[in-house]
């Protein structure tokens, strides 16, 4: 990962003290800016402060405090002087900036009905930075390939898990192929620009040669527009959370496409209990339920159950 390309995403206040840092950018996760308050890093699983001397440290009082400029000019950096660029993007909480990089806002809506129009005193930025573990799928391949055919297979995580890095791997591998299994047509249904980290429409991680993505779509119509222009065999998508979604993958299976998603859970019996999924989990939906963990790693596969609940892996236990 391209330490410059996050570091520049600041002011130079905090720019400065990150370049001093000499982090390790690939187990970064977020960085936190809340104005008056200490600039928190997500490091290496653990929460630090970033330090006025430039080292990270576990004191408040030793951190150094965000100002109503460093969120001036980090907004500034961020937008490429032009906020106005990304009105729609901040409207949504959010905007992903080249690198695939997530940036999170807050601060004062401006409503324009029911609907928020904009956003202004922007006072706390979340930027989370994006990662691609090429490879960390391939565990899982084996599970989820059925003959020539992929599973419909659902990922179960807690946040910060890794299950959207785990996703993504399974695209690529799905997508490119290899000696025994021939690449397939994936499309991506990219809600929130964290799949492929889309910057300008264009996918900055490496989802393989057979993928389309539609950015910055709403799940439920996003999966329909793929099934009608791109023609997918495999439809993946992020984070599923409301009826329509539901709906909307119940036409993607009719369709004969096979399904790939992510949902956040503790466990099957924690999906069990969402009215969500009753319906999908009783008409077996879903051939291969992953579910993650993160004790000592994001991305951590805790076990793996076929769609009637069968144990097909499960941790120190093997296959």
């Amino acid at each position: 990962m391209d330490e410059s390309q996050i570091v520049r995403l600041f002011s130079g206040n905090i720019r400065r003290r990150l370049e001093k840092c000499r982090l390790d950018h690939g187990q970064v996760y977020e960085i936190r800016l809340r104005v008056h308050n200490p600039c928190i890093i997500l490091y290496k699983g653990e929460e630090y402060f970033l330090g006025q001397d430039g080292i990270l440290t576990r004191e408040a009082g030793r951190a150094y405090g965000v100002t109503e400029e460093d969120i001036r000019e980090t907004m500034e950096h961020i937008a490429g002087y032009s906020l106005y660029a990304y009105e729609d993007e901040i409207r949504q909480g959010y905007l992903t900036v080249q690198g695939g990089h997530r940036v999170g806002v807050a601060g004062k809506a401006v409503m324009d009905g029911e609907h928020i129009r904009s956003m202004k005193y922007i006072s706390y930025i979340n930027v989370r930075i994006s990662h691609q573990v090429k490879g960390c799928a391939s565990f899982l391949m084996p599970y989820i390939r059925m003959d020539e055919s992929i599973c419909h297979t659902l990922i179960i995580s807690p946040p910060r898990c890794g299950k959207t890095t785990m996703l993504r791997d399974m695209i690529r591998q799905i997508s490119n192929g290899d000696g025994r299994h021939p690449g397939m047509t994936v499309g991506v249904v990219d809600e929130r620009s964290e799949i492929g980290g889309s910057y300008q429409g264009v996918a900055q991680n490496d989802l393989g040669i057979r993928t389309d993505v539609l950015d910055c779509c709403p799940k439920a119509e996003g999966m329909m527009m793929l099934i009608r222009s791109m023609s997918p065999a495999v439809v993946a998508v992020d984070e599923l959370g409301d009826y329509r979604d539901i709906h909307a993958i119940e036409a993607v299976v009719n369709c004969g496409c096979k399904l790939m998603a992510t949902v956040h859970g503790d466990s099957i019996k924690d999906l069990q209990q969402k009215p969500l999924f009753e319906r999908l989990m009783e008409e077996h939906v879903f051939e291969r339920y992953i579910l993650l963990q993160g004790r000592r790693r994001a991305g951590e596969v805790q076990a793996v159950f076929d769609q009637r609940g069968t144990c097909l892996y499960r941790e120190g236990r093997g296959g």
